[in-house]
């Protein structure tokens, strides 16, 4: 049976990170000429929506583990993974001058993020 972590810290942790996805997610679905006032034009706009709508799928199963008071370690999995390959998207884009600075602001949410299940899971 996969380990699960249940102390306070790693579930309050799930619910942060589900409330910053799903806002962030359902963002450019309810307004996007404010979503693309902050981070600039885009010409796919369904793109923008499919990853939007990602986003919150994968804000469902953190905000159930968080609701359970349980984080298995798929949601951990999970977790991270969103996070590094947001990240590491924010950064190689901004560095390629396709998106704007402002998703290094992201970058460095995500960062903090994957830092502190790093943290809650190796309690180190």
């Amino acid at each position: 049976m996969a380990p699960e972590l249940s102390t306070f810290f790693v579930t309050s942790l799930a619910a942060v990170q589900a409330v910053y996805f799903g806002i962030t997610g359902i963002w450019p679905i309810l307004h996007m000429s404010s979503f693309l006032a902050v981070t600039g034009p885009k010409h796919d706009l369904w793109l923008v929506r499919a990853v939007g709508l990602l986003i919150v799928v994968v804000a469902l199963p953190l905000a159930l583990a968080a609701w359970r008071g349980t984080v298995a370690i798929e949601v951990f999995a999970l977790a991270v993974a969103s996070s590094v390959a947001l990240g590491i998207i924010d950064v190689v884009y901004v560095a390629r001058g396709t998106i704007r600075k402002i998703y290094l602001a992201d970058a460095a949410a995500e960062l903090v993020l994957v830092s502190a299940w790093v943290v809650a899971w190796t309690g180190r």
